[in-house]
């Protein structure tokens, strides 16, 4: 059985086959089909047509499509972790995770959906507007594009897909190639809403047929998440439509001078081997970069390698899994010649640098050149690098040494500390006393520098989808 894709809220396949394989041993999870150029051309028009009518939804018609979501997504919570390990390779103890943030992202949404009012501006703060007020509410750009990666197939969907239905914008979604699967099961649950048909499509395509979505002017709003290349080359093809960029990072821990106690240290150091290598470090706020106080470096770098060495590695589909495969044998082989790269430049393993297949060992690295790979992209997978610092302003320096900026973690009981964290670091959020790889969905979430442009976070989504708009009432008695 092929899986169909959605056309203007219809299922729909095409001859051309796309079968998605577990990466942890290539078998075939299921079949889908990339759309075709008939039913591409047919999403985008309803879009179009549909962006009137999505428009002017009642606020309750928007919430209560969301909140049927939501509810939907946590009826059917096992079957979708499972079927993001099988087409992710994530282990199911995160894949569960993600389903439930999926969860609280639409329930986010529909609440916003329905505090989604404007403001009143009163106008006779001069005299020659006197009687006068202003309503100031945001509308739609229009239909948008959202473009997904694989590293969650269902929860950054949900934040394309959430706040474009929360705001009355058609939608059309190209979830990654090699994750298709959550996405779509994700069209079966909106089929059953009464969202205007025209308003959703969920296409796979090609990476190179989606340039001619992002070029289609009847798409003047591009959402993308994903590389840096790509993302900046869209904005670039396209310079005069929103364009939103959740781009890479190289997410930076620092541990201050008043976290040295032994409970902090080790507290620390088992939140970094967690955060590191959970969902393989395919995550751009996985922890990349660490930087200690050299009075306390072999301490905590012995707890770090000791907790990274703890963590269990095996079968995605096992509860007691913490680390699994890579999405695939080249990103691995990637991650693996980084390494080594590394090691020939000066590095020192101190756990790790095993690679089978697509999976690759949870890795510590010391002595590690700042020109390394390792240490200046995003690695995109478990290796984590740890350096001595001898102040605090030398760590968020070296933080700001790179081109993201995303999000740090921080790790200090000082709240001195944790506003000059905030006020020097070159980052979209600062996180206190724990990873930079903590995120609420509701929340702000972004960067700056190659990390992108705009902000995710359901109620920060929904002002990029929109402009102001204002109504200037004369002759009002204030």
């Amino acid at each position: 059985m092929t899986v169909p894709y959605w056309v203007a809220g219809k299922p729909s396949t095409s001859p051309i086959r796309l079968d998605v394989r577990h990466p942890a041993d290539d078998s075939l999870v299921a079949t889908t089909s990339l759309a075709s150029a008939e039913d591409i051309e047919t999403a985008i028009a309803a879009a179009a047509a549909a962006r009137a009518e999505t428009a002017t939804l009642p606020a309750h018609v928007r919430a209560t499509a969301l909140m049927h979501v939501s509810t939907r997504l946590a009826e059917r919570g096992e079957e979708l972790a499972r079927l993001i390990t099988a087409e992710n390779g994530k282990p199911i103890r995160w894949a569960r995770v993600e389903v439930s943030r999926a969860v609280s992202t639409f329930r986010w949404a529909a609440e916003e959906a329905r505090r989604w009012s404007g403001e009143l501006q009163r106008l006779d703060t001069d005299p020659g507007s006197s009687g006068r007020v202003a309503m100031v509410r945001r509308v739609a750009r229009g239909p948008v594009l959202g473009i997904t990666p694989f590293n969650f197939p269902l929860n950054l969907v949900a934040h394309k897909v959430a706040p474009a239905i929360a705001v009355g914008a058609p939608f059309v979604l190209k979830p990654a190639p090699a994750t298709p699967l959550s996405a779509l099961a994700l069209g079966e649950i909106l089929a059953e809403t009464d969202l205007p048909a025209g308003s959703w499509s969920i296409l796979p395509t090609t990476n190179e047929v989606a340039g001619q979505l992002v070029t289609d002017p009847r798409l003047p709003v591009v959402s993308f998440t994903g590389s840096v290349e790509i993302g900046w080359s869209i904005r670039d093809a396209v310079p005069r439509k929103q364009v939103v960029l959740e781009l890479g990072g190289n997410a930076a821990a620092v541990i201050c001078p008043d976290y040295t106690a032994d409970a902090d240290l080790a507290y620390a150091a088992a939140r970094i081997a967690t955060f590191a290598m959970y969902s393989a470090g395919q995550s751009c706020i996985a922890v990349q970069r660490v930087f200690v106080p050299r009075t306390h470096y072999a301490a905590f770098v012995d707890l770090l390698v000791a907790a990274v060495e703890r963590l269990t590695v095996g079968a995605p589909g096992d509860d007691a899994t913490e680390v699994g495969p890579l999405i695939d044998t080249a990103a691995a082989r990637r991650v693996h010649q980084w390494v080594e790269e590394a090691l020939d430049a000066g590095a020192t393993v101190r756990t790790g640098n095993d690679r089978v297949g697509t999976a690759f060992a949870p890795t510590v690295l010391t002595d590690v050149p700042r020109t390394a790979k390792v240490h200046r992209e995003e690695v995109f997978g478990p290796v984590v690098t740890v350096d001595p610092v001898d102040s605090v302003d030398e760590a968020f320096a070296a933080v700001n040494d790179s081109r993201f900026g995303l999000q740090t973690g921080v790790f200090t009981h000082d709240l001195g500390t944790a506003f000059r964290a905030h006020a020097r670091l070159e980052v979209g959020a600062v996180i206190v006393g724990d990873v930079p790889s903590f995120r609420a969905d509701q929340m702000p979430y972004g960067g700056v520098k190659d990390s992108g442009t705009g902000r995710e976070g359901v109620r920060s989504a929904m002002h990029d989808l929109t402009d102001d708009r204002v109504l200037v009432l004369t002759g009002v008695e204030l």
